[in-house]
């Protein structure tokens, strides 16, 4: 015996009307309602950006008390890390929305993933070059450092770029030995280098350089000087592969030795690298080095970039917050919500097109005359 089914001739308008507004609910719905949840690594991103701010807060006031003043205009979120326009140690030009996108605390828990995602464990030696271009950067990296009970082998070059730490009486250096003094940071550099051009100050008047070298000998570290990009390159690996071999190298800005020529640095991208860019020979540097090594390198340029990427507010005027970016927080769909939604768009869809129930219903709306009566099918 055959069974009869039944549908009706035609879908009504009001039917596909209906399960587009269901669909486009749904969809409204899942986005709206997405499942906010904390980063890994969170409670240690709190700690470390906490610390940061804490020691940001410091060097501003040893600042105001060395009597160094600070200019509103260039430094609106008066952070004390934002230098002058030129001083007798500025380097080269640089860009003043770079340096006040520095000015943020949260910038260490950026640091916290990346060392975590590069296999940094406690303990673990790390290798670090720091520019006196970004102090802000620099301080937000100790704080990770520390947060993780990291053994860092810091080299740092001493003069810096416009808007970064270029007064002579309180240079980059100046500002880590002082931190390391109060017990914030319980480490320092253990060499540093001139900066500038071919990493020997090159573009520096007599003063600047001598202002510099003052700085290096009073801090107590080992000067770096060689007549060579390439030896400098040699002086700095062998210090940081003197007693043992870093886990990760992490380096801050842009600076000759570190990160090589102009054409490699364009095609180096913030955050954390595993592998050789495929450049030739000359483009030789420490990054390059420890590429080649297999070490993983994580490298703080193109900060308005790297802002973004974690969704951090770029040139801020005022200081941000801990605990603002993507960074601490991120949101995934409900998956729950997803299913519910496509489910019903399909009995939406089976209800009107598939079964006789969709044509029972609208038996009672303006459309019944328009679709006739059903068909059999057998």
């Amino acid at each position: 015996m055959k069974k009869i089914y039944w549908r009706p001739q035609g879908t009504p308008l009001f039917a596909f009307v209906f399960i587009a507004l269901l669909a486009i609910g749904g969809l409204t719905a899942v986005e709206h309602f997405q499942i906010v949840k904390k980063t890994p690594y969170y409670t240690e991103k709190v700690v470390a950006s906490k610390l940061a701010l804490e020691a940001m807060e410091l060097v501003k006031n040893e600042r105001l008390n060395r009597g160094i003043p600070i200019d509103p205009q260039a430094d609106p979120a008066g952070s004390g890390l934002i230098g002058s326009f030129v001083t007798s140690v500025t380097s080269e030009a640089a860009d003043l929305e770079a340096k006040q996108t520095t000015v943020n605390p949260n910038f260490s828990a950026v640091v916290v993933e990346l060392l975590k995602e590069a296999g940094a464990k406690d303990g673990d030696p790390v290798a670090v070059s720091f520019s006196g271009s970004f102090p802000a950067l620099n301080i937000a990296a100790c704080a990770a450092i520390a947060t993780l009970h990291l053994k860092p082998i810091i080299i740092s070059s001493a003069s810096s770029s416009q808007w970064g730490a270029n007064n002579p009486d309180f240079l980059w250096i100046d500002m880590e030995h002082f931190l390391n003094s109060k017990g914030i940071i319980p480490f320092r550099s253990i060499a540093a280098s001139m900066g500038g051009k071919h990493d020997r100050g090159a573009e520096l008047t007599e003063k600047g350089r001598q202002e510099i070298l003052q700085a290096i000998n009073s801090n107590g570290l080992t000067l770096i000087k060689s007549a060579t990009v390439r030896e400098n390159i040699d002086h700095r690996m062998g210090i940081y592969f003197d007693k043992t071999r870093p886990k990760v190298y992490l380096n801050v800005g842009g600076g000759r030795a570190a990160v090589g020529i102009r054409p490699f640095k364009r095609l180096l991208k913030p955050g954390l690298l595993f592998s050789d860019l495929p450049v030739g020979e000359r483009t030789d540097s420490v990054i390059r080095r420890f590429l080649k090594e297999g070490v993983p390198v994580i490298h703080l340029g193109e900060i308005k970039e790297l802002a973004r990427q974690y969704r951090l507010p770029v040139s801020p005027t005022t200081m941000p917050k801990i605990g603002e970016g993507s960074v601490y927080y991120q949101k995934s769909y409900n998956l729950w919500l997803a299913g519910a939604t496509l489910l019903a768009i399909i009995l939406g869809l089976y209800v009107f097109a598939r079964s006789d129930w969709g044509f029972r219903m609208l038996q009672a709306s303006p459309y019944k005359k328009e679709t006739g009566p059903p068909e059999p099918m057998i």
